[in-house]
Parts: C-alpha cells; sequence; structure tokens
C-alpha cells in the first residue's frame, strides 16, 4: 500500500501541507500566511452562548494550541494526522484485508490525533528555542511591556506573548500571569515582572504607571 492510492489520500494531503507549512518558515513567510495572527479561542464567543468562552479555551489548552506558535502546532497535527491515517488503514488492511474508506478513516484518524496533538504539545513547547537575538539574552525581557497573541494566559497555562527588545528587535515568549486567579487573553497588554525558565510572569498593564511604550 502506497501513499498515494485513493484511500490515503487526505493523508498526502496532510503531509503535502505540512511541507508547505515547512517552506513558509523557511523562507520567512510566517507571518502572511497567519503564523503570528492573534488566536483567541473564546473570543468570538457571546456570553449567553450555550458553550462558555471558559470550556472553550479547556479544549484548546487540551489539544495544546496555547502550547504552540500556531504554524507549528498545525504542522504538528498534520504530521500525526498522515502517520495516524496511514497506520491505521495499513491496521485494517491486515485484518480485513481491504483498507477502510478514506473518509471514514480520516475521521477516525482525526479523533486519534487531536489528543496526540496536545500530548507532544507540552513537551515540545517546553524545548522550543524562543525567537531571541543576538544583540540582548531572554532574561533582559523583563520589565519590558509584551502583547497575548495567542490564547488565554492563566496559572498554569502560559499563552504566547510578543515582546520587543531595547533594539526593537521581536521576540516570542510563553507567559502566564504573576497574579494568582488573573488571566490575559489575546490582545491584552502586560509587564513581564519575573521569568522562571522558559515561562514569563507579567502584571496587567493598566495595573501600573509606565514608561511610553515599546
Amino acid at each position: 500500500m502506497t501513499l498515494l492510492e485513493p484511500h490515503n489520500m487526505p493523508f498526502a494531503a496532510a503531509l503535502v501541507l505540512m511541507l508547505i507549512l515547512g517552506i513558509v518558515q523557511v523562507v520567512g513567510l510566517a507571518d502572511m500566511f497567519g503564523g503570528d495572527a492573534d488566536f483567541d479561542p473564546g473570543g468570538d464567543i457571546d456570553g449567553d452562548a450555550a458553550v462558555s468562552p471558559g470550556l472553550v479555551d479547556g479544549l484548546f489548552s487540551l489539544i495544546g494550541m496555547n502550547r504552540l506558535p500556531l504554524t507549528i502546532w498545525l504542522a504538528l497535527f498534520l504530521m500525526l494526522f498522515a502517520g495516524v491515517g496511514v497506520s491505521l488503514q495499513l491496521l485494517s488492511e491486515n485484518l480485513t484485508g481491504s483498507p477502510l474508506n478514506r473518509w471514514l478513516a480520516a475521521v477516525l484518524a482525526m479523533g486519534g490525533t487531536l489528543p496526540a496533538t496536545g500530548v507532544l504539545s507540552r513537551p515540545l513547547g517546553a524545548i522550543l528555542p524562543q525567537d531571541e537575538t543576538s544583540a540582548v539574552s531572554t532574561a533582559s525581557l523583563v520589565g519590558r511591556r509584551a502583547q497575548i497573541t495567542d490564547g488565554t494566559a492563566r496559572s498554569g497555562f502560559p499563552a504566547r506573548a510578543k515582546v520587543r527588545d531595547v533594539h526593537g528587535q521581536a521576540h516570542f515568549v510563553m507567559v502566564e500571569p504573576h497574579e494568582q486567579g488573573s488571566e490575559f487573553r489575546s490582545g491584552d497588554r502586560i509587564l513581564l515582572v519575573r521569568r522562571d525558565g522558559n515561562t514569563f510572569y507579567a502584571t496587567a498593564l493598566a495595573d501600573r504607571r509606565l514608561s511610553p511604550v515599546n
């Protein structure tokens, strides 16, 4: 069984998309395709809707979308989706003599891939290097203003934020609230007050009197 057979087409397409994302990252066009786009899973949900923003945030935390840059998360998802799908078709062919319908296989693979992506996102997010220039160290970003770009930051659930160093170079860091019970949503302006490993802790910008915006 080859990847280009009809019953494997959803998984072949996933690999092609993953390669395109890789090329986009390499040539530096990620911003044009939303690589740094604001991502707030609960931002567009009406307060009276049946599904609460907290539930949606929890779902996206479960699948790891607030732990990695969006393009990296998507590439990881596509790679796992292709691997799970092809393995499922091989298993079906070995057990029954024929593969599953490609759309049924895609649905089953999706169900297995989402939780697997969430599991792998946590260690991957911890080991990925932060965007950092040679001009400054990551530690020097403490005391700088930043803006949440992806997800909702809560205690134990960091979100991605963009901060500029003294030279105006952009860095992307993972941030949690410094105060227990606080949360920051996509678009919120914050102040980085301390760092622990790869995670920064911040307070809301409105809570302090600060120097002019970076």
